[in-house]
């Protein structure tokens, strides 16, 4: 997806996706905090306070725009599909010739995304906490 806007909220990305000139589809990655077994008594300590850890991915799906009227209409879904998650990642795939791409045409794009969230690679990916504001990792 082509952006030249800020997006400083969840429902930016829904219009953003909207108004792109081929249709969207939206990739959803679901992620949760864990403790790696190799974590120290401090970094478990700090975990237990809320703090650090690792991000897991925990669900996948996909949809198109229209199919999403607000970010808490997803956090309400997603509550009937999976354990509950800290952050979600997101990106787009692009349709062709004024088709949007189909959920099987989202399956392999979002095993890509799954495996590179396990290895800590997502910054090609817009992370939203649960009240739909990006988040910022450091």
């Amino acid at each position: 997806m082509t952006m030249n806007i800020e997006i400083s909220s969840f429902d930016d990305l829904l219009r953003a996706a909207r108004g792109q000139p081929d249709p969207q589809r939206l990739l959803f990655v679901f992620a949760g905090a864990v403790l790696p077994d190799d974590s120290t008594p401090e970094q478990r300590a700090a975990f237990e306070s809320g703090e650090g850890g690792a991000l897991a991915p925990l669900m996948s799906a996909d949809k198109l725009p229209h199919e999403l009227s607000t970010f808490g209409a997803l956090v309400e879904e997603s509550r009937g599909f999976g354990p509950e998650w800290a952050v979600v990642f997101v990106a787009s795939l692009p349709g062709r010739a004024d088709r949007p791409p189909t959920s099987k045409d989202a399956d392999q794009p979002l095993q890509r995304m799954v495996e590179s969230i396990k290895m800590g690679a997502f910054g090609s990916y817009i992370p939203f906490d649960r009240q739909g504001q990006p988040v910022r990792f450091n």
